[in-house]
């Protein structure tokens, strides 16, 4: 029995459907196939981190991966809610609210990407299309050349 029929969306809504609505609410935002491949990945290469943390306690914004110490954060981006130059095809229904959406995420990802650079972070942003294996090689590398700069007194 469908209730799709009945469905009103509610005002201001950005549902056109009751199904959009259950599709959408069913997206994950953190623990995508894409993370927990790269997150298992940068674990058997003996590394630690945090997971779906915020990098500075006062930015309210969360990165997938965080290592502390050497001031990494990395994020592993939607091709959709992102805007990936590759893979965003703009959407046919309610074509104006989530347009304007993926654009206020876009910015935001730049300012969380200033903000974060000004305190002596380093970002690392990969696509969720991109081979898991190379998105952990790279966060490595990083991340073991930023350990031996701290241990030698730089950054």
């Amino acid at each position: 029995m469908s209730h799709d029929a009945e469905w009103e969306a509610p005002e201001g809504s950005w549902a056109s459907s009751a199904a959009r609505r259950r599709n959408m609410q069913a997206i994950r935002s953190r623990d995508t196939k894409p993370e927990w491949l790269i997150r298992r990945l940068i674990h058997a290469k003996g590394l630690r981190y945090r997971v779906a943390a915020r990098p500075l306690p006062d930015l309210r914004r969360t990165a997938d991966l965080v290592f502390r110490p050497v001031k990494v954060a990395v994020f592993i981006d939607g091709c959709y809610w992102h805007g990936c130059p590759e893979h965003y095809v703009p959407p046919r229904a309610n074509a104006g609210y989530w347009s304007e959406k993926v654009l206020r995420n876009v910015k935001r990802d730049r300012d969380t990407d200033q903000k974060l650079k000004e305190a002596g972070w380093c970002v690392l942003r990969f696509w969720e299309h991109e081979p898991s294996d190379a998105c952990a090689d790279e966060i490595a590398l990083t991340v073991l050349r930023r350990r031996e700069g701290r241990a030698g007194g730089g950054n």
